[in-house]
């Protein structure tokens, strides 16, 4: 058994964590922490877990999450994973970060879009935790920057469109919808009650922080920079995300090609799946799951391809995707603990 411990427990995806993390075969759950809910057991902060989990939060100490835990998951706002998983590294700890903290190569465009970064020698060591893409960083590394869920998105099927030079560069897309849950546990005027519900709505246009982690990565694999127009919207359910992609293709290739494409890929990989051509992806159908599901489309009249995504923000886009790394990382089936089958309603 794997011994694991989640910092930051009681946010949405630190709680996923916990979900997933609680029923993995292979895991066992040693250390929790909240620096809000410090002494308080997590069944009393989310009842769901009653029966299933009655650890305690604790306080983070750098010593005692090293004692008892292997394998660390960072759950925190950007900025504090900066200050504390220097530290866990040199305890020898292998270090899963859900946040922007370590996505990075390059530490300006980082300190563009977040804050200065205290431990930038660390970024050219961590590996970007787009699971199918990397997979073989992925199980040398010690530090994941697992990616966000907006980039999870659109990166996953425009990768190896890309990587096989199918797509002009120029004038990519990407129109994204996700559910509240997206915006984190904390209060906000934004995401009360009766600012999401009846509302549909576009923000950060042009300003988004995930529009240069998704360049970033673009501009990786194309060898040179990629624009991208990226708009996100908030719609009024509580977890989801659904991603609009229009490409123009490069020369004769079709839509066909490129969804043989997508799926030569991911061939075999559990947790991307190819929708057939009769059907759309639609966010219901990868609830509470760590799937992407991708649909390929030709837009006749504007010669434009266009493709659909969705994944559940909170697991693929977040805490299913960083187990899946673990399981990379430490040699294990990558669907270990997060094999569920989907809910049909």
């Amino acid at each position: 058994m794997v011994r694991v411990g989640v910092v930051g427990a009681t946010g949405y995806a630190g709680a996923e964590l916990v979900r997933l993390l609680a029923g993995h075969p292979d895991v066992e759950l040693t250390i929790i922490t909240s620096r809000q809910y410090a002494g308080t057991r997590l069944d009393k902060i989310y009842p769901a877990f009653s029966g299933a989990v009655d650890l305690v939060c604790e306080p983070y100490s750098e010593e005692k999450i090293s004692e008892l835990a292997d394998v660390v998951f960072t759950s925190l706002p950007h900025q504090l994973p900066m200050e504390l998983i220097p530290g866990l590294i040199r305890r020898k700890k292998r270090v899963i970060d859900l946040s922007a903290d370590f996505r990075f190569r390059d530490p300006s465009t980082y300190e563009a879009f977040y804050q200065p970064h205290i431990a930038k020698e660390l970024l050219e060591q961590a590996v970007y935790g787009l699971s199918e893409a990397y997979t073989e960083e992925i199980r040398g590394a010690d530090l994941i920057g697992n990616p966000g869920c907006y980039p999870t998105s659109v990166l996953l099927p425009l990768v190896p469109l890309i990587r096989k030079r199918m797509i002009e560069l120029d004038g990519i897309i990407a129109d994204s919808k996700s559910g509240v849950s997206g915006a984190g546990r904390s209060l906000s005027i934004s995401s009360h009650f009766c600012s999401v519900n009846d509302s549909f709505k576009a923000y950060k246009v042009g300003a988004h922080r995930h529009t240069p982690e998704m360049q970033e990565i673009l501009g990786r694999e194309a060898g040179r920079p990629v624009p991208l127009c990226f708009v996100p919207h908030l719609v009024p359910m509580t977890r989801g995300m659904l991603t609009t992609l229009y490409l123009r293709p490069a020369g004769a290739v079709s839509a066909g090609d490129m969804r043989s494409c997508i799926g030569e890929a991911y061939a075999g990989r559990r947790f991307v799946r190819l929708c057939s051509d009769d059907l759309m992806p639609d966010t219901l159908n990868v609830r509470g799951t760590n799937i992407c599901e991708i649909g390929v489309r030709k837009d006749k009249r504007s010669e434009r391809i266009v493709l659909v995504s969705v994944i559940d923000n909170l697991v693929k886009g977040a805490a299913g995707q960083a187990v899946q790394n673990m399981n990379i990382m430490l040699g294990l089936n990558e669907a270990r603990g997060l094999d569920a089958v989907p809910f049909p309603l």
